[in-house]
Formats: structure tokens, C-alpha cells, sequence
């Protein structure tokens, strides 16, 4: 069973996703919360995974990212990724009021650049009993020089300092595509990232546009989550790690997995960052819904 939901952010911003209970559900449930990663919306996907937890017994809590999708927000199209991690944050302070939700089991699920998002919230809320981090990004800095070639690092320095100049003088933010054919500029700038994006936004998520503010991919290049995972423990953390993963670098994922302390669970698929949600779809949700089920219904 899933309902629409709306509720407002600490800051008074109002986020939407659903819902999901399972059929006939009684009483408090374990519950989920989970959103989506670098500029995706809440249909490119994650309704499947929400369906195997709540299939499962559990609750779940999805929802748009603010400034994205059918959410509020102002800048349009900005992905701060502090604010996304205060806004989750929120959304268990929301879940919590939830009758169906059991206050003392609840989990958090990300994947990609909300898969960073959980690590962080997991090593900061410890109303968090759970979490599962899907191809997540490790470090920005670091992806950031893996994803753009050498030669392009000074230019896309310098347009973020223009931005800034601009956005001082009191300019509008400057855009950049999150995919592109030909990826310079681009936020993603993967050949996977821009069939993958393009055909699940045409497809499956109309309200996904394909721009963000060139200040995200800024903040993404200063962000870093990895940092976070020694200080996830006690709580049980499980990551999945497609080792054909070229966007958020599978590398990185499993030498920062040796960081985390127990209890851990490493779990790895054969595709590439996308086919978490399609090919390997069946492994990943069915391991992070083992996961969840061990370790927050016992």
C-alpha cells in the first residue's frame, strides 16, 4: 500500500514522496527512509526497492530531494549535499511521527550520492538502527579528478569562480546539463550516466530535468562522506558495491569499506553503477533487505 506525503523541513521547505506500508500492516514497523542520488527523482527506480522492503513487513519513506522533482525548494535544480543530509535528518524526525512507525527501528537507504548521505547521517543520528550505503560516493575531491580529465580541472576551476563573481553581483546561478553526449562541461560525465539518465528520465520520471546549478558539482567536488564511516559503528552498516562502477569508483568504495568498523557487511555486484537498479536489482534490494530485516526486526 503506498499513499502520497508531503512534510516540511526544519527550515519550512516542504518535501513529497510516499508511503509504504505493508498490506494489512498493523502496529509500529520497522521503517525506511530513503532518497535518491546526484539530481534523481523518486521514480527513476526507487519505488522498486520500497516495494521489496515493504513486501518484507517493513515501512518505508521516500522522497524528492528539496529543489528536485515534486518537491520545494529554491534554487530550482541546486544539490547541496550538507542540506540533503539535514533534510534526511528530517525526514526520520517526520517518520518518527508516523503511527505506523516503531521510533526505535528505523533505517536509513541510500544509493550514489545519497548512498554518501546515509554513511554520514548513520555516524550522526543515532536514532538510525540501520543503514545501507548503494554504490556510494566516497570522496568528492577524489571523484571529482577521476571523473574529469586533467587538462579540464583548471577550466572547471575557473567557472566556479566566475559563478561566484556572478552570483555576488546578483546573478542568477550559472546551469550545467547533468548529462551530455559530449560530457565537457557536464555534471555526470560518464557514457553509462547519460544513457541511464536519459532514457529512465524519458521513461519512468518525467519530472526529472536534466540541469542543476554549476554550484553542485562545486560542492560535490568539496564533499566528503567517507570520512564518516569509522564513526558508523555501533550501528550495523551494510555497502554494495558494483565493481564495475566508473561514476562514484569502485576502488575507492572498497578501500573506504575497510575503514568502517564492525558489525559490516560488504556485498558486491558484477555491473556498473546502474545496474544496481535494473540488472543486479534483484541481489541489491534482496541483500539490503536481508539487512534491514536482521538487524531492525530481528
Amino acid at each position: 500500500m503506498r499513499k502520497d506525503i508531503d512534510f516540511k523541513t526544519e527550515d519550512g521547505v516542504t518535501l513529497r514522496g510516499w508511503h509504504y506500508l505493508p498490506d494489512q500492516a498493523k502496529g509500529a514497523l520497522p521503517t525506511i527512509v530513503m532518497s535518491h542520488g546526484f539530481s534523481a527523482v523518486k521514480e527513476m527506480y526507487l519505488d522498486k526497492f520500497a516495494e521489496v522492503f515493504a513486501a518484507c513487513g517493513m515501512g518505508v519513506l521516500v522522497y524528492d530531494n528539496r529543489n528536485l522533482g515534486a518537491s520545494d525548494g529554491q534554487p530550482r535544480q541546486e544539490i547541496d549535499p550538507w542540506q540533503q543530509v539535514r533534510d534526511y535528518r528530517d525526514a526520520i524526525t517526520f517518520a518518527e511521527t508516523l503511527p505506523a512507525t516503531d521510533a526505535q527501528r528505523i533505517g536509513v537507504w541510500g544509493s550514489s550520492y545519497s548512498g554518501a548521505h546515509v554513511m554520514v547521517v548513520g555516524a550522526l543520528d543515532r536514532r538510525v538502527k540501520c543503514v545501507v550505503a548503494q554504490v556510494p560516493l566516497i570522496s568528492g575531491h577524489r571523484n571529482f579528478r577521476r571523473l574529469v580529465r586533467a587538462d579540464h580541472i583548471a577550466p572547471s576551476q575557473a567557472m566556479f569562480a566566475a559563478d561566484r563573481r556572478q552570483r555576488m553581483a546578483g546573478g542568477a546561478p550559472a546551469m550545467i546539463p547533468v548529462v551530455a553526449e559530449d560530457p565537457h562541461p557536464c555534471a555526470l560525465p560518464t557514457p553509462d550516466s547519460f544513457t541511464w539518465m536519459t532514457h529512465t528520465g524519458n521513461t519512468r520520471a518525467k519530472s526529472w530535468r536534466n540541469e542543476v546549478t554549476l554550484r553542485s558539482v562545486e560542492m560535490f567536488a568539496e564533499y566528503e562522506p567517507g570520512v564518516y564511516l569509522p564513526y558508523i559503528s555501533p550501528t550495523p552498516l551494510m555497502m554494495v558495491v558494483a565493481l564495475g562502477d566508473h561514476l562514484t569508483v569502485s576502488d575507492e568504495a572498497l578501500a573506504a569499506y575497510e575503514t568502517a568498523l564492525q558489525p559490516k557487511k560488504l556485498v558486491t555486484l558484477k555491473g556498473g553503477h546502474f545496474e544496481a537498479y535494473i540488472e543486479d536489482f534483484e541481489k541489491s534490494s534482496t541483500a539490503a533487505c536481508d539487512w534491514f530485516c536482521e538487524h531492525l526486526k530481528g
